[in-house]
Order: C-alpha cells, then sequence, then structure tokens
C-alpha cells in the first residue's frame, strides 16, 4: 500500500515562507531562498501560488549556478501550472539554463516556443550571447540546418567566421551563403588579411593616464597606471635588444567611456597589430567591441574577471580570472588535502569572488570531493563576517577556503580557526594578498596547513627579477611596483607572441606550451584559454616562500 502523500502547510505558514524565500531572493540569499520556496512549488504543497515559488526558486538556483536545479524548477513549472501567465519570462530562463549546459539544441526550441512579440530583444540577446560560445564547427553547422531561418545564429556564425582567427577558404561558401539569405554587410564580413610575420609590430596602449589634470591628488590616484605604463616601456627595450622590436603608441583613455570613444574613433587605431588596455571595466567591454569588430587582439593588463573575455575571441587577459584561480586551488587541494572530509568555502559578496566559489565547488565536486557549506559574506559588516564562521563543524572539515581580499576576513579567520585544538584545525586556502596584512603575524601566516593562492607571486631573489628591477631603478630612479612588474612581463609575453605567430596568434597560444616568466612563475593559453591559466599555489616556511603548485 503506498505512503499518503505528505500533508500540506497550513495557508499561513506557506505564505510566511513565501514571503520568507523572497525576501531572501531580494537579498542575495540564494540558498535560503531556494531552500523556502523549492517545497512550496511542488503540486503536493498546494500552494497557491506554487508558480511563482517555482519561478522565483528557478531564479535563486541560477544565480547559484546550479543550472540542472534551476532546470528541473522551470520544467515542473511548464508542466503543473502551464497557463501561468509569465509563462515567456519562464522560457527565457529555461533558455538560458539550457545554453550554461551547453544543451544548444533545446535552448535554441525553447527560446522558439516564445511568443514572437514577448521579449524580443532580451531573447535574441541571449541566443548572440551564448552562440558565440561554441567551439565545434560541426555543433554551428547542425544548429544552422535545424534553424535555418535564425537571423541571430546565422550572423553570430559569420562573426564567427571573420573574427575567430580561423577563418580558411574552405568556409567561404557559408559565409557567401549567409551574406546573401540574411543580408549581411558584405564590407563587415570579408576577413582581414593577417600578415604571419613582420619586421616590426604597432602596439597601441589605452590607459587612463588622465593628463589634462595635473593635480597631485589624481597623481597619486593615477600612479599604478604610470608605473604599468613604465614597465611596459622597460619591456619594449628588451624586445629591442633582443631583435624583438615593436613600438608602443601611448592613448589616453581619461576616467570615462566618452573619452575612450574619441580614442576609438583615431584612424590610426584600426590599424594597430595589438591592443593593451584599459583598466576600467565599462571601458574594458567597449575596447574589447572594437577589437573584435576590427579583428585586433585586445589584452586587459589587470582584470580578473572571466566573463570579459567569454565570448570574444579577440580579447584576453594577463591575469589568471577568478573562476581560474578557483578551478586550479581545487585540484591543489584534492592532491594536498584529499577528498575524505568535506571542504567548506567562505567568500566576499562580490562577482569576482562568487565566481571563485563556483568555479572551486564545481572542480572539487567534479573529482569527487564535497563541498559542506560555501558561504559569503560582507567583511565590512562585523555581523555579516561572524556569521560566516558561525555553527561550522571545523572539526569534521578536511579544509576551508576563504576567499577575500578585505583586510578584515584574516584576522576573522585565524581567530575562528584558533578555536580548534591544533590536531583537528583544517587546512586553510587563502589569498597571497593576505602575506601583506599588517593585522597579522607570521606565526599565523607560516602555519602548517596555511596554503596560499597567490597568482601575483614572484621571487625576489631571482636572476630575472634582480636584472629587471637593476633596469627600473636605472631608468625610474625608485623600486619597480608589482604594477611595473606587471607591465613588463605582459609586454615580453605578448610581444614575444606577435612575432612567433604573428597579430592572429590565437590557434598558436591555444597549442603552446607554458612558458617561464622573467618576473613571475610563466604563462599560458592553452586549450584556447583566454586568461592566464599559471595560478602559483605556495606556502609560508621559514619566512620564505615555496611554491608547491
Amino acid at each position: 500500500m503506498p505512503a499518503p502523500a505528505p500533508a500540506a502547510p497550513p495557508a499561513a505558514d506557506a505564505a510566511t515562507r513565501y514571503r520568507t524565500g523572497k525576501a531572501h531572493l531580494d537579498q542575495g540569499r540564494y540558498e535560503a531562498a531556494l531552500k523556502a520556496l523549492e517545497p512550496l512549488a511542488q503540486p503536493g504543497a498546494r500552494f497557491a501560488r506554487a508558480a511563482d515559488a517555482a519561478y522565483l526558486g528557478a531564479v535563486a538556483a541560477t544565480r547559484l549556478k546550479q543550472w540542472p536545479e534551476a532546470e528541473q524548477l522551470l520544467n515542473l513549472l511548464r508542466t503543473e501550472y502551464p497557463t501561468y501567465p509569465n509563462m515567456p519570462d519562464v522560457l527565457l530562463l529555461q533558455g538560458q539554463a539550457s545554453f550554461e549546459q551547453e544543451d544548444y539544441d533545446t535552448a535554441l526550441k525553447t527560446l522558439a516556443l516564445m511568443p514572437a512579440e514577448k521579449l524580443t530583444p532580451e531573447r535574441e540577446n541571449l541566443k548572440a550571447t551564448y552562440v558565440q560560445r561554441i567551439k565545434e564547427r560541426n555543433t554551428w553547422l547542425r544548429l544552422l540546418r535545424r534553424y535555418p531561418d535564425d537571423a541571430t545564429l546565422a550572423r553570430a556564425y559569420a562573426d564567427r567566421l571573420v573574427t575567430g582567427g580561423a577563418y580558411t577558404d574552405a568556409d567561404r561558401p557559408v559565409l557567401d551563403d549567409l551574406i546573401s539569405r540574411f543580408g549581411l554587410d558584405r564590407a563587415r564580413y570579408t576577413p582581414r588579411p593577417r600578415a604571419t610575420r613582420k619586421a616590426s609590430y604597432n602596439i597601441g596602449v589605452l590607459l587612463p593616464f588622465e593628463l589634462a589634470d595635473p593635480s597631485w591628488q589624481t597623481q597619486r590616484k593615477n600612479q599604478f597606471v604610470t608605473d604599468l605604463y613604465a614597465g611596459l616601456r622597460l619591456a619594449q627595450d628588451s624586445l629591442q635588444r633582443a631583435g624583438y622590436p615593436v613600438q608602443l603608441f601611448a592613448y589616453d583613455t581619461g576616467a570615462d567611456t566618452l573619452t575612450l570613444k574619441q580614442v576609438l574613433a583615431q584612424p590610426e587605431l584600426a590599424g594597430m597589430d595589438l591592443l593593451i588596455g584599459p583598466v576600467y571595466k565599462s571601458g574594458a567591454r567597449l575596447l574589447a567591441r572594437f577589437a573584435r569588430e576590427h579583428q585586433i587582439v585586445c589584452v586587459n593588463p589587470l582584470s580578473e574577471d572571466g566573463d570579459l573575455v567569454l565570448d570574444n575571441p579577440w580579447h584576453f587577459l594577463y591575469s589568471p580570472s577568478t573562476a581560474t584561480q578557483g578551478r586550479v586551488a581545487a585540484q591543489f587541494a584534492l592532491s594536498a588535502f584529499g577528498a575524505g572530509r568535506p571542504g567548506v568555502i567562505l567568500h566576499e559578496d562580490t562577482k569576482d569572488d562568487a565566481a571563485f566559489a563556483t568555479a572551486y565547488k564545481t572542480a572539487y565536486e567534479a573529482q569527487g570531493g564535497q563541498i559542506s557549506q560555501l558561504r559569503r559574506f560582507n567583511s565590512e559588516v562585523d555581523e555579516s563576517l561572524n556569521a560566516a564562521f558561525s555553527g561550522l563543524d571545523l572539526p569534521n572539515t578536511g579544509h576551508v577556503v576563504v576567499f577575500s581580499d578585505n583586510r578584515k576576513a584574516g584576522p576573522a579567520t585565524f581567530k575562528a580557526l584558533q578555536l580548534q585544538p591544533l590536531a583537528k584545525r583544517p587546512a586553510l586556502l587563502c589569498p597571497g594578498s593576505w602575506l601583506n596584512n599588517t593585522r597579522l603575524d607570521v606565526s599565523q601566516l607560516s602555519a602548517p596547513n596555511v596554503y596560499f593562492i597567490h597568482p601575483k607571486y614572484f621571487d625576489e631573489t631571482a636572476p630575472g627579477f634582480r636584472r629587471f628591477r637593476q633596469l627600473y631603478l636605472q631608468r625610474q630612479r625608485v623600486p619597480p611596483s608589482l604594477y611595473a612588474n606587471q607591465g613588463f612581463e605582459m609586454l615580453l609575453y605578448f610581444g614575444s607572441t606577435l612575432f612567433q605567430y604573428g597579430p592572429a596568434f590565437q590557434a598558436g597560444l591555444a597549442t603552446a606550451a607554458p612558458s617561464s616568466g622573467a618576473i613571475f612563475e610563466g604563462a599560458s593559453y592553452s586549450g584556447g584559454a583566454h586568461d592566464n591559466q599559471v595560478v602559483p599555489v605556495v606556502k609560508l616556511s621559514g619566512l620564505q616562500l615555496q611554491v608547491l603548485r
């Protein structure tokens, strides 16, 4: 005899749970929101607003990047509540969930069910964003056959052919057909000839020097820009001595996108072989679009936001994205700590830190590990920071990951860990920036089970850095800052890459072996990555840092 269905909660209790779940969602507490809303979405709950609960629960799941869970709730909504008035929003969100799981066919089928007059810009923008991530030519061609009238899909493939750096004569018939059938601009969709080798290369450097404002406040605020450019100039000299002449053309982009747009309107920019810059996110997207349209590789010198380069074959990050840092750190944790006991991830409540946490959890659990808690916090709010460590079962935890550069996060972490007996204290993985936190002492930083994710690590005693420091002191009369180091190393790497592969070097980098750096540990863009895949993990031992990965 089957067990009786569980009794539905009283209507008043269900309404209270719904309001609580919705409040959690509004406040960014997505795990709590999903936990409150998902039971209310089930038919057995007999809740009057079950469809709304299902939709909002799916939204919470997408914020957590739990795409299968989101899709499951949206399928439930479509099956059990087919008259839901906001069904176009449901289909749009379900299309995104399918895209995120690389189920492109299901995504396009789902979006095709949306009424033609509803959310049209949002639907087409969603398609344009995600189909650009398709890498396999056969997948593109299969989708074009199945959706022959989809103008967004056709335009995206035409963009890929002319801007992807891998156009061949075999692609010409397909491109010509797309141009004719969809009325595309033939001039725009004619691949730009790319020279394999040149005797010298021109590099545009677009940075917010803000030369129009000579005040000491602006000069001090922009010292990092000056240092970065000084490192670039020194690398230019080193490349020249090595027989790799590059010409740097510096442009002051100011601190707003209006100035950057005026710079990009200058005709000589379209003839550059490489672009470097800018440093602010709004400008980064603008320059990335320009680089794509003109088929010029653009390198962002400082950003760690992997989303910036996700859908643009002409855009690279010099630094590892926080998502890459999370994936690499998880691989280290599995080898160093094993998967016998679960891990805990605590991270600052920002987009980039959340990307680290999600990538870490995904990579760690994909290899058989378990993350028992994933919590976000705001270090500037004491209650939030304290709550992050409250109720954790640290004696039965294998390791704790705390990802935050805020100077308050380190002391709070060590305070919580030191309440545990040394024999039961879990290992700690944290950012390399903690090594420069004056609120932490050496005894804490050099504890046996403390490890640092340190993408900016370099050895000050190494010959390469000592030589660079000597040259920099001779020219600038001050020691180099971290930004100067980054500018020097970045141009050395990408300047040499120009001479090795030519201006369209994407395919070359995808198959190139990792290279050692003159200052930092090195660089790798293997497998088609567009952010640096080299992420050192270090440990402080006897006042010396040791590279473990």
